[in-house]
């Protein structure tokens, strides 16, 4: 049956529907409901007329324009089971000439399900995905339903930065030859670039960038194209990384947390070859999207950290060198805060997974 979404839509001509104010770090900031109703949101993609996508995990994709949300037809087939589903979307740097965007799902392979990235046209209509190929697929997939990483980011360059879950295998980040625990990179088309780091390695997949991750939910890029990752440790030692290419993230030889029995994990918290986090939170907070703030409508929070979390219901802003956690916002509004992202205008925009509700943090 079909199912009614409760829409609100809010623009800058418009004053009706729900806002607030809260108070942060610079000051009052207004708060607006921009799309209820969802049913376990994802991830959110802007499109350059400030209309917008919405991934739902159990496969549905919405379209958010002039006050209405319209179901996207075309979406690949997603196993939807445990964290599995329809995941990121990102929409295409070049958006306005080619009308692309990428998708990153649990896609159904034997024996379970693996995750996958796609990319697609999204018709004029708003209605529809067209020309749509998969051109990623992780290998190998498992039966279980976690860990399924599932952020997809476009560099500059036009290649796209995959992150992948270790599927809860937690050897297999550390074995170079399969793709889980792993961050990738991939041209647009799927092939791999001639400069990744393990390109000329037999016994590396060729598209790794970097290895030895448990389960990363949240990238992007900051303002000198470096990658930002936060991915999430057992029980404690979640983690925010600052990814270079061919490197090894510890996992899980080395964590600050412990598994969830009590039981020290791997060896520790340091070895020699592998990397520090930039920045852990013990007890873990469950961390999913993350955002490097462009500055734009907040000047004090330029280059900025913006981290959700799903198990405290805040907004985690991290800062400095050392990178630490400077402000929690929070309201009843930022429960289980799934993706967050940055509109053309500086506006703050994040998901709701508790409300199923996209939100707004722009000036008063």
């Amino acid at each position: 049956m079909h199912r009614i979404l409760a829409i609100l839509i809010l623009s800058c001509w418009s004053v009706s529907g729900w806002s607030d104010v809260i108070e942060t770090s610079v000051g009052k900031t207004q708060l607006s409901q921009v799309v209820k109703g969802l049913d376990t949101p994802w991830a959110i993609g802007i499109l350059p007329d400030n209309s917008f996508i919405v991934t739902e995990r159990d496969g549905e994709l919405l379209y958010v324009a002039e006050g209405e949300a319209k179901r996207v037809k075309g979406v690949p087939k997603v196993a939807a089971n445990g964290q599995g589903g329809l995941l990121d979307v990102t929409i295409a740097r070049n958006f306005s000439q080619t009308r692309e965007l990428f998708l990153t799902f649990s896609k159904p392979q034997r024996g379970g399900a693996g995750t996958a990235v796609a990319v697609a046209r999204f018709s004029e209509s708003g209605d529809r995905l067209t020309n749509l190929r998969i051109i990623f697929e992780a290998v190998p997939g498992g039966s279980g339903g976690r860990h399924f990483g599932s952020r997809v980011v476009e560099a500059e360059d036009g290649s796209l930065f995959v992150t992948i879950g270790d599927r809860g295998d937690r050897p297999a980040a550390q074995d170079r030859s399969n793709h889980l625990g792993t961050v990738i990179r991939i041209n647009r088309d799927g092939t791999v670039p001639r400069d990744n780091p393990f390109v000329d390695n037999p016994d590396v997949r060729p598209e790794l960038w970097s290895f030895g991750h448990r389960n990363p939910q949240g990238a992007n890029l900051d303002q000198q194209g470096r990658l930002w990752v936060s991915e999430h440790g057992a029980k404690g030692g979640d983690e925010v990384n600052l990814i270079r290419p061919g490197a090894n993230y510890g996992w899980p030889v080395i964590s600050y947390g412990v598994h969830y029995s009590g039981q020290k994990i791997g060896e520790g918290t340091s070895k020699q070859g592998m990397e520090q986090p930039k920045h852990y939170w013990d007890p873990s907070i469950a961390p999913s999207g993350l955002l490097v703030y462009s500055g734009k409508l907040w000047p004090e929070w330029k280059g900025d950290l913006f981290v959700g979390s799903l198990k405290f219901d805040y907004i985690a802003r991290l800062s400095g060198n050392p990178l630490r956690e400077v402000e929690r916002i929070k309201s009843p509004e930022t429960e289980r805060v799934r993706d967050i992202v940055e509109a053309s205008d500086g506006s703050i925009w994040f998901i709701s997974v508790g409300q199923g509700t996209v939100y707004k943090m722009s000036r008063l």
